[in-house]
């Protein structure tokens, strides 16, 4: 009987160690723009499945347009360029969040409140939906 239970942290240890099998979305949500003729913001966290991929585009139904972009601080001064991809290692994270990476969703018909999915499209053609929670602009993120 002890030596069963001393497998247990053994198997415990081992199962930790696997990789996902599957990339995932997750903590999504969007702020919505101050301004309603301007672009919202999407913002989420990839988890990488056992293989290296590549994030080629975000979309929603609710929004006529979407762009992947990337916030920088270069000598003091904020500015934001488009991404064409986003690489994404096998096992790991990448976070898009205020203040780097995003995606601006254009025209965005949703109110706060509100969960409109966000579809994730990779280089090899897989896709992933994960649903997303509207914030209105002065609100912060939920938890």
């Amino acid at each position: 009987m002890k030596s069963a239970l001393l497998l247990v942290p053994a198997i415990v240890a081992v199962s930790a160690c696997q990789q996902p099998r599957e990339v995932t979305a997750g903590k999504a949500w969007i702020r919505l723009a101050a301004v309603s003729s301007n672009p919202s913001a999407a913002y989420f966290t990839l988890k990488g499945g056992p293989k290296d991929m590549t994030l080629i585009g975000v979309s929603t139904t609710a929004a006529v347009r979407s762009e992947m972009h990337e916030s920088m601080n270069a000598g003091g001064m904020m500015s934001m360029a488009p991404l064409k991809l986003v690489a994404l290692r096998a096992g790991g994270e990448v976070a898009f969040a205020p203040g780097g990476k995003h995606v601006m969703l254009y025209g965005l018909k949703a109110a706060p409140g509100a969960t409109v999915p966000l579809t994730f499209t990779f280089a090899d053609g897989r896709t992933v939906t994960a649903p997303a929670k509207v914030v209105s602009a002065g609100d912060p993120a939920p938890e």
